[in-house]
């Protein structure tokens, strides 16, 4: 009876450290960037999305329970010109007053090699797609007031095709003015979510 007592106690313990590994993190839009590029004709233009939101939970000791979840406006693009990007917004491309938003929720985290493997749900331009992308941890530390603070990198390619985004021009010289490989660079600092204290 006391070997069982002792056993379930470990048990429990071990349940509870794990939980204390997982922190929550919520993405600080000031110390982040999601940037994009397409090919135009022959070079690549970039852009980036101004407008976005998210949580990160992160448990270093066991990295398959943590996930991202991450929502960004499209009417937040931003291309450095106006009216490229008023066309961004139309029905040609992201149609963002029947599409607001962008999200993307995890499935799964694992573990690969230095970096980390984030698998789970893209919904982009009313469709949803499964993706799965690296994503590199640049570190955690405290900031100067004392909050634990987050960074992350990840890179994906995504063909904007698979979305239903297939607005195009032929070339008279034959080829077309835009690419379909749309490269997306995500830099990321996130802030640990502190608990409001109830009066």
């Amino acid at each position: 009876m006391l070997v069982k007592r002792i056993g379930l106690s470990l048990i429990f313990m071990m349940f509870l450290v794990a939980g204390l590994w997982a922190q929550t993190f919520k993405i600080d839009p000031v110390h982040s960037s999601v940037g994009f590029s397409i090919r135009h004709l022959v070079s690549n233009v970039k852009g980036r999305f101004t407008d976005f939101s998210g949580t990160i939970v992160y448990d270093s000791g066991k990295i398959e329970n943590s996930s991202v979840n991450v929502t960004i406006k499209t009417t937040s693009i931003d291309t450095d010109n106006e009216n490229r990007d008023n066309h961004l917004r139309s029905p040609d491309f992201f149609d963002a007053e029947k599409n607001p938003e962008i999200t993307f929720q995890s499935s799964k985290v694992v573990k690969k090699g230095k970096k980390f493997l984030v698998q789970g749900t893209l919904n982009l331009h009313g469709m949803e797609k499964g993706v799965s992308f690296p994503c590199q941890i640049l570190g955690t530390m405290k900031d100067p007031k004392g909050n634990a603070r987050a960074g992350f990198e990840a890179e994906l390619s995504l063909n904007r095709k698979d979305f239903g985004i297939t607005w195009n021009r032929t070339l008279d010289q034959g080829g077309l003015l835009l690419g379909e490989e749309v490269k997306i660079s995500l830099s990321i600092e996130a802030a640990e979510k502190v608990e409001e204290k109830k009066e």
